[in-house]
């Protein structure tokens, strides 16, 4: 009996040491990404319209880095918040952990080079070597061509420092050790798509706008490919009651009915703030950021319309309604 309990004791301490160093593994080896860039990106008046419009109407930027006001419909950004961060995202909203999202401005950035935030961005590792969480949809930021990268990076220099210390993100075990692993190179284009081919140019909005984000169903982490973009995600909202997030390919459960000036026009009706109502505490409110998106050109909706109508017709598995 004594020698039982004896190997399961040592049973026990290999197994001990064995996590501790695959722990140790992880956190010496990982995450495995290249040097930040040395080089400083040169600003331009162009490079900062540019950045502001994708940082605030298609990369959306500005949906977490910034206070939003949810006493109005869609949660539009308070003014003189851009970038300070603060949003949580918890347990409650469904996520493995207590996430918070950080300032962007000069005042927690200032120190950063230029490459480190590009680095940040794409890639999702800070300068002290930590991985971020792909909330921020960094996987979908390596796709960005260059030139825009440099102009998200001109945005975020150019924002007016607020100062705001958020707190510190954490992860549930074992994703704490596994997002690690996650970060990769980014391996930038040096063309952005032609406009003028709107299905190519359309399907770059709709990664770097993270639409699949929300609107593909999932296996735990994992999107299902064979669903992609087809909705039915429950999705809790921080004020109150669930948004079901609706099929946005071009089966007729989605918006196979829908022609391309009534999707532009979904959009461009809340370029209006009168269209963004008062919303009552715990009354309906939508995770979507419509008042950002909403600032996309007609040019930039129309050309996601004509990629969506591309993608796979998936019958929706749930209508798109909201629930409480």
């Amino acid at each position: 009996m004594r020698s039982i309990v004896r190997w399961l004791g040592l049973g026990l301490v290999a197994l001990i040491c064995a996590a501790g160093a695959g722990a140790a593994y992880l956190f010496l080896k990982f995450p495995i990404i290249e040097p930040a860039a040395a080089a400083s990106i040169e600003p331009s008046a162009d490079k900062l319209a540019r950045g502001a419009y994708l940082a605030e109407h298609v990369a959306v930027c500005v949906d977490c880095h910034s206070e939003r006001d949810f006493t109005r419909f869609s949660g539009p950004t308070k003014p003189g918040t851009v970038g300070r961060g603060g949003e949580r995202f918890g347990h409650d909203l469904g996520l493995p952990g207590e996430l918070y999202a950080t300032n962007i401005t000069p005042y927690a950035l200032g120190s950063w080079s230029d490459g480190e935030i590009a680095r940040a961005i794409t890639s999702g590792v800070t300068p002290d070597g930590r991985a971020l969480f792909p909330l921020m949809n960094y996987p979908g930021y390596a796709k960005l061509c260059r030139s825009d990268l440099e102009a998200l990076v001109t945005y975020v220099r150019a924002l007016a420092p607020i100062a705001n210390d958020t707190p510190k993100s954490s992860l549930d075990f074992p994703l704490n050790m596994i997002v690690r692993t996650l970060p990769k190179p980014a391996r930038l284009s040096d063309t952005c798509p032609d406009t003028a081919d709107t299905k190519a140019h359309g399907k770059y909005l709709v990664t770097v706008a993270s639409c699949a984000d929300c609107h593909t169903p999932r296996n735990g982490p994992d999107p299902i490919p064979e669903l992609a973009l087809s909705g039915g995600n429950a999705m809790p909202l921080a004020t109150g009651g669930t948004v079901v997030t609706k099929n946005i390919t071009p089966d007729a459960s989605g918006i196979g009915s829908w022609s391309r000036e009534a999707f532009i026009a979904r959009f461009a009706a809340y370029r209006d703030p009168a269209n963004l109502p008062k919303v009552e505490r715990n009354g309906f409110n939508t995770a979507m950021p419509w008042s950002m998106y909403a600032g996309m050109s007609d040019a930039d909706l129309g050309a996601i319309y004509d990629y969506l109508r591309t993608v796979p017709k998936v019958k929706s598995a749930n209508p798109s309604v909201a629930t409480r």
